[in-house]
Parts: structure tokens; C-alpha cells; sequence
């Protein structure tokens, strides 16, 4: 791999457009399936960075896909969207529940702190996103920071800024999300 971002498909029927959007940005990626990863691929790709993809699973139920905790152990800057960040909430210590009902479609959600990934001119505004889920995050892992809140009162985007983890309840990758393509940028570059 030519120090680009490891892309680790959940089965989310939008892995193939994150690999659209990073490829856009002129930045080489990979797809790797969640059970394809080990400790040999990650040592031969030598990823500059990882996207945990969304996928129609939930990490609540037994048989569910997850995290392997070499991409946890190699520290590199990761992204969970959706399924992958409800997946990097419960392998560090986070909590997860199901929501009273899926939260599918447009959503705004509240920026209330600042973030590296996020713009600083949506601090303390509310951006639409769209949403696609039926679990979410009730508290963040130790050592993780509240960015947003959706209309719902849904966290929406978490952080651990000393290691560059961060996570979105929602799809960057998707048009129907205000300037998501910049989210995407900030996380890479």
C-alpha cells in the first residue's frame, strides 16, 4: 500500500462511495472486509490512516461483526462511521443501546465543541446529515469527548483527539450531508 487509508467494510452499502470520495482527494485506499483484518495486513499496508465503515448489523447482537483490536493496538488515526463507531464505543468501554426507533434520513445535528475533523465555522451551529441507524452511542469510551448532538439528542460525533480517533452517527460520504466531503478531507489530510 502506498501510505494510504485502510478502508474496513461492515457490509455498509456505502463502503464503495468512501472509497469514491477518498479516491477524489487524489489519496490511494484499500477495502478490506472486518474479517480479513490482521496484525500480517496491517503490518503490510502500513496504513497512513483507517475508516471503519457503517454496516446494517448491530454490535448489540451476539453474532456481530467485530472491531479486531489490531487497529485499536496500532494507533493509527481512525474514523468510524455509524456501525464502525458504535463498533470503536464498544470495544473501548462505551455504551450502546438500541434506539426506540431507526433514525433514517436528514437529521441536524448541534457542533458544540471543536474538533480537528470538523469546520471551526460550525462551532455552536446545526448542520444537516444523514443518518442511517438503529443503535447509538449513550456514552462515549474513557478518554472520549462529545462534538455533537443531533435534534434528537443522539451524540453524534466523538473524539479522543490525543490518539485521532474520532467517530460520526451519521455518513459524511453521501451528498445529502452538508460539506461532508470536508469532514472526509480533514480526517485524511
Amino acid at each position: 500500500m502506498q501510505k494510504g487509508i485502510l478502508i474496513v467494510d461492515f457490509g455498509s452499502q456505502y463502503t464503495q462511495l468512501i472509497a469514491r470520495r477518498i479516491r477524489e482527494k487524489k489519496v490511494y485506499c484499500e477495502i478490506h472486509s472486518f474479517n480479513k483484518i490482521t496484525h500480517k495486513l496491517i503490518k503490510k499496508l502500513k496504513p497512513k490512516g483507517i475508516i471503519l465503515s457503517g454496516g446494517p448489523n448491530s454490535v448489540l447482537d451476539k453474532n456481530s461483526p467485530r472491531l479486531n483490536k489490531s487497529i485499536i493496538e496500532y494507533n493509527f488515526p481512525t474514523l468510524g462511521i455509524c456501525y464502525g463507531l458504535q463498533a470503536l464505543t464498544k470495544e473501548n468501554g462505551g455504551v450502546i443501546a438500541r434506539s426506540l426507533s431507526r433514525e433514517y434520513g436528514f437529521a441536524k445535528i448541534k457542533i458544540t465543541h471543536n474538533s480537528k475533523i470538523i469546520p471551526k465555522e460550525w462551532l455552536n451551529k446545526y448542520i444537516n446529515v444523514w443518518m442511517s441507524h438503529g443503535d447509538h452511542v449513550c456514552k462515549p469510551p474513557k478518554g472520549y469527548k462529545i462534538i455533537a448532538k443531533s435534534n434528537n439528542n443522539i451524540i453524534s460525533i466523538i473524539e479522543n483527539d490525543n490518539k485521532n480517533i474520532y467517530g460520526l452517527q451519521f455518513h459524511p460520504e453521501v451528498h445529502h450531508t452538508y460539506l461532508g466531503h470536508k469532514i472526509l478531507a480533514n480526517f485524511i489530510f
